[in-house]
This record gives structure tokens, C-alpha cells and sequence, in this order.
């Protein structure tokens, strides 16, 4: 059994087998993650799946040094891609974002430094038994995105920043009876 939230999607079920919950220690991961969960804001995580390719090309594989030297030339540009949200704060939040990520990077040598004090450095392992129960926010969460907020970053409320938690294996929200749960533990 997996999650019921991936439905039979392919793409879905193809992202919940590989990625969702799987700890990520990469900082260029990372950073994907971020500029796509603001992306997703007020959308499906479904549209953002479909246009995951078109992301790292627009925006240059999400490396960090890159995205926080683009210039209005490169916003335009990203304005008329049709392959991603074109939709221009989410778009100068990821340029924004991009030079407080690289603040990070310096401060603490790494931004996976950063980020996983907010877990004391090891995954939370939840217990859940259906979908209902996996909250849009938690007490981790609403410390990191103020902790984020506060050095700037853009699109980083407490639901966006619990669902990078989810995505990048900081949190294990995969119900008790998905194939998954003991697998990213």
C-alpha cells in the first residue's frame, strides 16, 4: 500500500516511490525545493510536478549563485515562459530567496546545516494511520518559516515550509501502512 494521496497519477506516484520523505543533505536540492514549494503556493503540487523539467531549465538547474544574479532581462524572460508559473512575485521571491539562501550558506556553511537544526538533525518520524491526520503545519514548522522570514526569504508561511519538511525527509508523514514508511526511516 502507498499514501492515498497520490491517486494512480503516474507522475505522482513515480514522485512518492522516489523523492517525497527521502532525506535530502544536498543544498542545490534544497533550494529546488523551496522555489517550487513557493511556486506551488495556491496551486496543486501536481502543476508544479508537470513543470519541474521547465523549472531547472528557466531557472539554471536552481543553482542558488546563479538564480540571485538574474537581472530584469532574465525576469522578463521568465515572464513569458509558458513552462512555469509565470506569475511575477513568486518569480522575484525565488531571485530574492536565492541571496538569502547564499546568506545561509555562509553563516552556517551550508544551508542542510542550517535547516536541520530545526529537526535537532535526524528526521521526525511520525505515526500516522490516514492522510487526515498529517497536519498542514507544526510547532517545527511555524519556527522555521519565522526563523526564514526574518532573514528575508519570501513564500516561506508555515504550510509551505511544512511541506518542504515532508519533501526533503525532514518529517516522515508516510501513513504506517505505505510500502514507504519504514523505507525513508
Amino acid at each position: 500500500m502507498r499514501c492515498q494521496w497520490t491517486g494512480t497519477d503516474p507522475l505522482y506516484v513515480a514522485y512518492h516511490d522516489t523523492e517525497w520523505g527521502v532525506p535530502v543533505h544536498d543544498d542545490r536540492l534544497l533550494f529546488e525545493f523551496l522555489v517550487l514549494e513557493g511556486a506551488q503556493a495556491g496551486l496543486s503540487w501536481a502543476t508544479i510536478l508537470r513543470k519541474r523539467e521547465n523549472y531547472r531549465r528557466a531557472f539554471d538547474n536552481f543553482d542558488p549563485r546563479v538564480v540571485a544574479g538574474y537581472d530584469e532581462k532574465k525576469v522578463a524572460a521568465l515572464l513569458t515562459d509558458a513552462g512555469i508559473v509565470r506569475n511575477r512575485l513568486k518569480i522575484a521571491a525565488a531571485i530574492h530567496n536565492a541571496k538569502a539562501f547564499l546568506a545561509i550558506q555562509k553563516e552556517f556553511g551550508s544551508f542542510d546545516a542550517y535547516v536541520w537544526r530545526f529537526v535537532e538533525g535526524k528526521p521526525i518520524k511520525n505515526a500516522w494511520r490516514t492522510v487526515q491526520e498529517i497536519p498542514a503545519k507544526t510547532a517545527e514548522s511555524d519556527v522555521l518559516s519565522k526563523d526564514l522570514i526574518k532573514r528575508g526569504f519570501k513564500f516561506v508561511g508555515s504550510t509551505i515550509c511544512y511541506a518542504h519538511m515532508q519533501a526533503t525527509g525532514m518529517v516522515n508523514d508516510h501513513v504506517m501502512a505505505c510500502f514507504r514508511y519504514d523505507e525513508v526511516s
